[in-house]
């Protein structure tokens, strides 16, 4: 086995499913742990056991509205647990790839992709928490990469969600006719496995600790990637813009977190898919095309 040893917490998800996959693919030294292994919401995990190079954290309380009706999961989960796995890193001189999310922003008054060099500014819970597990990993460890994700979807399906944005437009395609979805938020739709590619390019290329926007490239509306997906699959089915106000939810959504690849380009040393070739990618995995 070459390369470093990797230690990848969160390996049953979405985006941890992908990267394990493709761990295997390259012939990384690749231990995937698991929630009946370590379990993140324990104030004092043991990471005795382990021994890794680089961690990387896609452990996460990810439903944004069951987040703002009850906060200390996505507290415990995706802040505390962020820094006492940096903690753990420090001691071991291992670096640590802790996985973060686009939901940091929202409240700037930007409407360009966003640069690293953003201020953050959540707007719902899931966001702040998340930005906390950012601070809480970087306080604890000089070594941390930040990969900021967006708007994900893989073979796996989000944990808890019972699939992800694209087979829930699938499935309600099918089943109504007609879809209505929020064409006034902006976002960067990608592919987890485009994700997982990139954040296993990062650590090959021991890029400089710091924060890294790990998207696809181009931009969308939820509107936008709906109409995509339902004219890809085929669907006859219409799908209406309609703004945010039309659909409330217990937590706000930002307006736009549309983010900008342009240091993860520079950093791995090719540009990454647009998105609509992910979603192509995608669905010919899934055999919708």
């Amino acid at each position: 086995m070459a390369g470093p040893r990797i230690a990848l917490f969160g390996a049953n998800g979405q985006l941890g499913s992908d990267i394990s996959t493709l761990a295997a693919q390259r012939g990384l030294d690749l231990v995937p742990v698991t929630r009946a292994q370590l379990d993140a919401s324990d104030p004092t995990p043991s990471f005795d056991g382990l021994a890794f190079d680089v961690a990387i954290n896609c452990v996460a309380v990810t439903r944004v509205d069951d987040c703002e009706k009850d906060p200390a999961p996505a507290v415990a989960i995706n802040a505390h647990f962020a820094g006492r796995l940096a903690r753990a890193c420090a001691a071991r001189g291992a670096r640590l790839v802790q996985v973060s999310t686009d939901y940091v922003y929202g409240g700037q008054a930007q409407r360009e992709p966003l640069s690293e060099e953003i201020g953050r500014a959540p707007v719902n819970v899931y966001g702040a928490t998340k930005a906390l597990g950012e601070d809480l990993a970087r306080l604890e460890h000089d070594d941390v990469i930040v990969a900021r994700v967006a708007s994900l979807f893989g073979v796996a399906g989000a944990s808890g969600k019972g699939g992800n944005f694209v087979e829930t437009m699938l499935r309600l395609g099918q089943e109504r006719g007609r879809l209505t979805v929020v064409a006034d938020q902006m976002m960067s739709p990608t592919g987890s496995w485009d994700a997982g590619e990139a954040i296993l390019d990062l650590i090959a290329a021991e890029a400089p600790a710091g924060d890294y926007h790990v998207v696809n490239s181009g931009a969308a509306s939820w509107w936008d990637f709906a109409a995509r997906i339902i004219e890809r699959a085929g669907i006859a089915a219409e799908v209406a813009p309609i703004p945010t106000s039309d659909f409330p939810t217990p937590a706000r959504r930002p307006p736009y977190s549309a983010l900008s690849n342009a240091k993860l380009s520079t950093a791995i040393g090719r540009s990454t898919p647009h998105w609509t070739d992910a979603l192509d990618r995608y669905l010919r995995a899934k055999g919708r095309i």
